[in-house]
């Protein structure tokens, strides 16, 4: 898969002698999308301490003055929340904020790895170096430019609050509260020092688990300007290597995040 995103971005493979080129179009009939994202509506989940979710108001919905039917909407959402971007500059100033960031640092091949076993008893578990030492053991080095997904199994649990944050509580007192598994700082660290990654992604609210205060992970990774892809759905229909992320924010100038789709494509 190293070599998908050329194959993506042009039309042909070189092979002049071929009678027919092959077009993007049905090159990619040969695989299959796959959702990554959560809907935005009034049941997205954001942190508890934000004073307000998504909100969708009518602006106008019904037949004009011109006889034909015409409907739009204005709506409002923090940055941080449902599936969603997180922009270096979230946690590293002066690194990229979400309208900076290169289109190619946007896409890449995933890397799919599963803790969920590790999580079934401990809601504050964190991947940890050996849990990548042991997938690289069966799937070789993650390769340059990869997409790095940890696969909680979380996202069964999303949206009820209680269970998928650990609380249904609002305010700055519940985030005392929160609890859900994510990635330690020391595997972080590692990937940055010894593996060429573009983003890091995840099934569960935060790249920094839900009892953590100081958000270790976020800094570490961001003032690489690795990006973070939270709240990420349906990981469970993605293999360990194969599938293709292609992962595209609102670009917000200035934004520390923002809304994301994020979806894979699995070649067949």
């Amino acid at each position: 898969m190293k070599y998908v995103l050329p194959m993506l971005l042009l039309l042909c493979i070189g092979c002049k002698e071929q009678a027919q080129k092959e077009t993007l179009a049905q090159f990619l009939t040969k695989g299959k999308f796959v959702d990554l994202s959560y809907s935005y509506s009034e049941q997205t989940l954001y942190w508890p301490n934000n004073p307000t979710g998504f909100k969708l108001d009518t602006q106008f919905n019904g037949i004009t003055p011109g006889g034909y039917y015409y409907s739009s909407n204005a709506f409002f959402s923090p940055e941080h929340g449902g599936t969603h971007l997180d922009a270096p500059v979230h946690f590293a100033k002066g690194k990229w904020s979400t309208d900076e960031i290169p289109v190619e640092q946007l896409m890449g091949d995933a890397v799919v790895i599963d803790v969920s076993e590790k999580v079934i008893n401990n809601a504050d578990y964190q991947a940890t170096v050996d849990d990548v030492l042991a997938w690289e053991k069966e799937h070789g080095q993650i390769p340059d430019g990869a997409i790095v997904l940890f696969k909680t199994g979380w996202g069964k649990y999303y949206p009820d609050a209680a269970k998928y944050l650990g609380t249904a509580e609002k305010g700055q007192e519940a985030t005392a509260k929160l609890h859900f598994p994510s990635i330690h700082p020391d595997l972080a660290s590692w990937l940055t020092k010894n593996r060429k990654i573009k983003a890091a992604g995840i099934d569960t609210p935060s790249v920094d688990y839900g009892q953590s205060k100081d958000f270790k992970t976020h800094q570490i990774l961001y003032a690489e300007n690795i990006l973070g892809f939270e709240n990420i759905a349906h990981l469970e229909e993605l293999p360990a290597t194969g599938a293709y992320i292609i992962a595209l924010p609102m670009k917000i100038k200035g934004g520390t995040g923002g809304p994301l789709r994020i979806v894979a494509w699995l070649p067949q």
